[in-house]
């Protein structure tokens, strides 16, 4: 291979309404493009701290513990299994989609007794489920996904910090792509730990994970600290006291990296932190509540669009996320070829599914940048055209007909809400 005829890489445009990664908003684009500083520079810092206290609306806390973890959200899931889970420790996962399995075999790997719960992909956890299994396997920690993108589904996490506190259990969730597209109040709903991604409903590119920690988690994880440092005495059961396996991602030294120690853990990935920062700021100026009305808003006329056009909706509705739905592949129609179609021809992507429904439904995102009317619109009558194509029988204009409606019906909705002004 001659590396002389490569040529700089110029990605192809296209449109992502897919699960994620999605299109980032330009302006995250044009912060990471800035100059970079040293890590140690007061600006550096001075940014770091400003990108704290954003994610701490962002994910509606008072955690000082709210930092960035660099890596894709998955680097997040592990510092916080690791830095949290000693070998022997009990750890409880509810699966209900690929996410969850996920966080198992993070768990395992980091030395837990796992055990977990499980319900059909498309349904979720009641309180009352995840309660009795806390009862019967008394776990250290109880990991669980939010909004798991394989199923579409919105895991109901309300009730359930309450009932690990009544059992002194600390809760981990990830939020990698439910976080500003649906509610999540940390503080609320008694969170020890919660992790993101930047790449779904937050608008920016895979690569940086905002996580936060409550007190509890931080007590936790620095007193793993200690002990390695050999400031606790003894008496720990076989097996306890083992440090953090990962350097990477021990978020004790982490910790120290963010905080007012700023002592020297690893150099950080300066333009994902443009990025994060960014990210964070522009939901911030829109407001968390209206992001997440923007992201029901947006899901719910690309759902009722694809209902109009005749085509099954997957999961349980009453708990799907804002931001992605399921659909069945019609009957007939080979799934990844329509998918290549909808590619070359439209220049859309959407996903495909894993495990118990590869091959069965598709996945369509509406998240962070592409949370808008135009990309429902387009996606809606693109698909139409492929799927009428490969023999689907569909009324014209069907999808986005049934989208505009739903438009108009809650503008005049929120006209009716606010109340009009007096004018003097």
């Amino acid at each position: 291979m001659s590396f002389e005829s490569f040529e700089s890489f110029n990605p192809p445009t296209r449109l992502l309404m897919g699960p994620g990664p999605i299109n980032a908003d330009p302006r995250v684009l044009r912060a990471m493009s800035a100059p970079l500083i040293g890590q140690y520079d007061p600006a550096m810092t001075a940014c770091m701290n400003e990108t704290q206290a954003l994610y701490r609306d962002v994910f509606r806390t008072k955690n000082e513990a709210t930092l960035l973890v660099d890596g894709t959200s998955r680097a997040g899931i592990e510092a916080v299994l690791v830095s949290l889970i000693e070998p022997g420790d009990r750890v409880l996962v509810p699966v209900f989609g690929r996410f969850g399995h996920l966080l198992r075999e993070i768990a395992e790997r980091a030395g837990a007794e796992v055990h977990i719960i499980e319900v059909e992909w498309g349904e979720v956890f009641t309180p009352e489920q995840v309660e009795t299994a806390i009862r019967e396997v008394r776990p250290k920690v109880l990991a669980m996904v939010q909004g798991d993108t394989s199923t579409t589904m919105c895991q109901p996490l309300e009730e359930i910090g309450g009932i690990c506190r009544a059992h002194d259990v600390l809760f981990y969730t990830d939020a990698t792509a439910s976080l500003a597209g649906n509610v999540l109040d940390t503080d609320a709903w008694q969170l020890d730990a919660v992790t993101a991604g930047l790449q779904k409903c937050l608008a920016g590119p895979s690569g940086s994970a905002p996580t936060t920690l409550s007190p509890r988690a931080v007590e936790c994880i620095r007193g793993r600290a200690h002990i390695e440092a050999g400031l606790v005495g003894d008496g720990h059961d076989a097996g306890r006291g083992v440090r953090i396996r990962s350097n990477y991602f021990d978020l004790s030294m982490i910790l120290d990296y963010w905080g007012e120690a700023r002592l020297n853990h690893h150099t950080e990935a300066t333009s994902m932190l443009y990025g994060a920062r960014e990210c964070a700021r522009l939901l911030v100026n829109e407001g968390m509540d209206q992001a997440i009305a923007r992201h029901a808003l947006h899901g719910g006329a690309m759902t009722a669009g694809l209902s109009a056009m005749g085509l099954e909706l997957f999961g349980d509705q009453r708990h799907r996320m804002n931001n992605v739905v399921g659909i069945y592949i019609p009957d007939g129609v080979e799934g990844e070829v329509l998918r290549r179609t909808l590619l070359d021809d439209y220049a859309i992507e959407i996903g495909t599914s894993f495990g118990p429904l590869h091959g069965r439904i598709w996945r369509i995102g509406t998240m962070g940048y592409n949370a808008r009317r135009d990309t429902v619109m387009t996606t809606l009558a693109a698909l139409e055209e492929v799927l009428r194509q490969a023999g689907v029988s569909i009324t014209a204009g069907s999808g986005a007909g049934a989208a505009r409606e739903h438009y108009q019906q809650k503008t005049q909705q929120t006209a009716q809400q606010t109340p009009e002004r007096t004018h003097v």
